[in-house]
């Protein structure tokens, strides 16, 4: 493959602090400093390729986020890593990222009409509940079985799966309301929505690119198993070390002009500039592509996908304490919560035990409703929650963060966006299908591990290999 010797001007500082407007040329602009961006980025420059990467926010990372309490690194994002994600344990070791396991010595808690503890994998809490939960993982690995992950919509009767929601799907068997509780927050957490607005299809296929349910919502063995010591952001950070002055931060996309020829990218922000290019990568949530002006239009198809595809609702809440009383009273620190607005909990202690620490996530439903509260009023019943789980000295912690992912304008949300019943079928091809000379990444594109860091790594290396095949 051959590139053509572009000029490529840098980016000059005027004196008011800003960047004078100048317009240059490279071959590959990536939009989007995510996991999925940079590793996308560093696999064209490796191949070749002359890249700029625009990042909107004033960090990298995505939708990972570390940030520092007492002297420690905590994710505010996404935070784990399973056995099976082999990208990003690879990416861990090369840039030299230790990793530790979740804590997981002590009993389990589960809260119904009442706290239970349990150690099994899943909580067993009687006779109709353990029957209705071992049929739902029967029955989600027979059909996640018949769905490829790479061609969802070659699926058997992919339309008619697509047009049932998970809460469709639930209706059919499930009759024990602890054990529906329990799928419920369960699914809350891995995708961000309720049941009733993830379509039966995106739900089965989430489950094949991952290797099943059990690897989703597991901590040994699953998508939980491991931490990292400082934090799932040093991927990005790492990666983007890489990348020198080819990295622009505080750079929103606001229009792209394609032609014959290449795309011309505008940039609004402090950076205002344009850039001449030969292609464009877009690792961004898809929902949030369709907010870039496009010329020619978006196709209808790409387009759609703001509101066939909505970003889940999260809010992730850090509870700090003076010591992990929660072990010393035999507990893991994992709970799982039918009664709200906590869906599930972790222990989130530093890798060192220094920095105990709880880790609650508010997802779907719940978690739209509470953003509705003033921020005390949303703390306090975080806090009662944690109470009712662990005890009065959980209400009492020494520090408290609290983010809620639809703060954050380019994310939208998360973990991922999600198809609602009825519109997978027809655009799971959309998700990764180039519009000219724009082509995309992000996590949701991804055939394994789509909605985790494995996935976005997967999607970088996918449209690398794309772009530099057509280029």
């Amino acid at each position: 493959m051959k590139w053509s010797n572009g000029r490529r001007d840098a980016l000059v500082l005027s004196s008011s602090g800003g960047y004078r407007r100048v317009v240059f040329d490279c071959d590959v602009v990536v939009v989007g400093a995510g996991a999925s961006g940079l590793r996308a980025a560093d696999d064209l420059r490796r191949g070749g390729a002359r890249v700029v990467v625009l990042e909107a926010r004033d960090r990298v990372g995505g939708r990972t986020w570390s940030r520092e309490q007492d002297g420690a690194r905590f994710d505010v994002g996404g935070q784990w890593l399973g056995p099976t994600q082999r990208r990003a344990r690879a990416l861990a070791a090369e840039l030299g990222l230790a990793l530790f396991p979740t804590h997981t010595a002590g009993a389990k808690l589960v809260e119904t009409d009442r706290v239970s503890r349990f150690r099994a994998p899943i909580p067993l809490l009687s006779v109709g509940n353990s029957v209705a939960l071992a049929s739902a993982l029967v029955r989600a690995r027979l059909a996640r079985r018949r769905v490829d992950p790479a061609a969802p919509q070659a699926t058997p009767d992919a339309a008619a799966l697509d047009a049932r929601s998970l809460a469709d799907w639930m209706d059919g068997f499930m009759r024990d309301p602890d054990a529906r509780g329990l799928l419920t927050a369960a699914t809350r957490v891995v995708f961000g929505a309720d049941p009733a607005e993830i379509s039966l299809l995106y739900f089965l296929f989430y489950l094949s690119a991952a290797g099943g349910l059990l690897p989703l919502i597991d901590v040994k063995g699953g998508a939980q198993q491991d931490r990292f010591v400082g934090g799932a952001q040093g991927l990005s950070l790492g990666l983007a070390a890489r990348l020198g002055d080819a990295l622009r931060l505080g750079a929103p996309v606001e229009r792209l002009v394609q032609d014959a020829d290449g795309v011309t990218v505008h940039v609004g922000g402090q950076v205002a500039v344009s850039v001449r290019t030969r292609r464009v990568v877009l690792a961004l949530p898809p929902p949030l592509t369709a907010r870039i002006a496009c010329e020619p239009a978006w196709p209808a198809a790409r387009a759609s996908l703001v509101d066939a595809m909505p970003m889940g609702a999260t809010t992730k809440c850090l509870a700090f304490y003076d010591r992990a009383f929660w072990r010393e009273a035999g507990l893991s620190g994992e709970a799982v919560s039918t009664r709200g607005p906590i869906a599930v909990t972790f222990d989130n202690t530093s890798a060192d035990g220094k920095v105990p620490c709880l880790v609650a996530f508010i997802v779907g439903g719940p978690a739209r409703e509470l953003r509705r509260r003033a921020p005390d009023e949303r703390r306090s019943e975080v806090l009662a929650a944690l109470a009712r789980l662990f005890g009065p000295v959980a209400a009492q912690p020494t520090a408290y963060i609290e983010q809620d992912w639809h703060d954050e304008p380019w994310s939208g949300g998360c973990p991922v966006a999600v198809f609602a019943p009825g519109r997978f079928a027809a655009a799971a091809d959309t998700l990764r299908a180039p519009v000219g000379r724009i082509h995309f990444a992000g996590t949701e594109t991804a055939t394994e591990w789509a909605g985790y860091i494995e996935g976005a790594l997967a999607a970088g290396e996918r449209v690398a290999r794309e772009v530099l095949r057509v280029s």
